[in-house]
């Protein structure tokens, strides 16, 4: 069988060598639960702190502001209810802003807490998915408890002015007198874009390990000190009494050692970027009839988003499976989904428009050579669905 390309590394990444190494002896050796006294429980104890420690230097911040958690996801529900709770339960002010274009790891708690009365004001994007950093402003109240903005959107790469908000926020809590607190979900910025939390303003930041060439099964929450959360899993009190469970030792080890590699990387970002405009720019020449979804600018250097008009997403998804290249739609965590993107139809796109979006995401292993074998299959993969389709180009 031929190599498969991947070009799907939004939605997940392989686990660096390097970090399985990592992993390993905690796999093996020092299987103790950190929260045992004996020699094992302590050895494990030291790679969990020793992790704790390399994120708080990543972010910039103190290593008791790390939490780590099951998933991102799990991490996002963690900072969103797990700050609003208090507030539901004293009957206090509750009122929430956020985008259209958020990750469901994000909408979704915010529908259960519109349920129980909180108001949730969601801000339309542009044409480029970024967010009107104006309207954000107007849409604070006295009674806004949390502004949640995504750093960079999983399906179209827009990154939004992250730093900029945050100043914004800093200004609008001095005017009404009270914390307005910040969170945004970093999952696709960390390999890419500066994730210092004092630069970016932010009181709660989420991470996924799997994103940037960790294990599965890890996330963090940044939670900034004096921050109010309160637990939305109860137990034995690990992680600050914020996290009940036993720590994936192995998993939080190998986050530790993904992120130093993120570091190491950060220096040949510019190959990723090389092969991202060039893609693009071969697409739109190749291909008649594409549009490209997300900021031109604004964009993460490994993300493209294209609609084929008469092409539709799934299936050109299954016909490139099918040669040995991997890509998707959209979203991996709301793939299996038939409703068109929200983020898609955001921007302004027709359901036609986005039924037919393909997602490609580039990684640190991609190659030029792949590029090339993905370039011509993809423009007779689109001309045969076309032809199938009885989709005419417009001369």
């Amino acid at each position: 069988m031929a190599k498969i390309i991947y070009l799907d590394y939004a939605a997940t990444t392989p686990v660096d060598p390097e970090v399985l190494r990592a992993m390993l002896p905690y796999l093996k050796e020092d299987y103790g639960n950190p929260s045992s006294v004996h020699y094992f429980g302590q050895r494990a104890r030291i790679g969990v702190e020793a992790s704790r420690e390399k994120l708080a230097r990543f972010l910039h911040c103190l290593p008791e502001e790390i939490i780590f958690c099951g998933s991102a996801t799990e991490a996002n529900n963690l900072a969103i209810t797990g700050l609003l709770k208090p507030y539901i339960s004293k009957a206090k002010k509750r009122h929430i802003v956020t985008t259209q274009i958020e990750h469901h790891a994000v909408l979704e708690p915010y529908k259960e807490l519109e349920d129980q009365g909180v108001v949730v004001t969601y801000l339309p994007v542009n044409r480029d998915g970024l967010v009107n950093v104006f309207e954000l402003e107007k849409a604070i109240t006295a009674d806004t408890v949390l502004v949640s903005i995504m750093y960079a959107n999983n399906e179209i790469g827009t990154i939004q002015p992250i730093a900029k908000i945050g100043k914004i926020l800093e200004s609008k809590s001095r005017e009404f007198k009270t914390k307005i607190f910040f969170h945004t979900d970093a999952v696709q910025a960390v390999n890419y874009l500066d994730c210092n939390v004092v630069n970016l303003g932010v009181d709660l930041l989420t991470l996924s390990a799997h994103k940037i060439y960790g294990p599965k099964g890890v996330g963090v929450l940044y939670v900034k000190k004096g921050t109010p959360l309160v637990p939305i899993i109860y137990g034995g009190g690990q992680e600050k009494n914020l996290r009940s469970g036993t720590e994936n030792v192995a998993g939080i080890v190998g986050l530790g050692a993904a992120i130093e590699n993120v570091i190491k990387q950060k220096g040949k970002v510019k190959k990723t970027l090389k092969l991202r405009d060039r893609l693009i720019k071969e697409i739109i020449k190749k291909i008649p009839e594409v549009l490209l979804n997300g900021s031109l600018s604004e964009r993460l250097p490994n993300n493209i988003n294209f609609s084929f008009k008469g092409a539709e997403g799934e299936a050109i998804v299954i016909a490139l499976d099918q040669e040995g290249i991997a890509v998707s739609t959209g979203s991996a965590c709301s793939s299996k989904s038939l409703e068109p993107s929200n983020v898609l139809m955001s921007l302004g796109l027709s359901e036609q428009e986005a039924h037919t979006s393909l997602r490609i995401s580039l990684g640190r292993y991609t190659t030029e050579s792949e590029i090339n074998k993905f370039l011509k299959v993809l423009t007779k993969t689109i001309t045969r669905l076309r032809k199938i389709s009885g989709y005419r180009i417009v001369a």
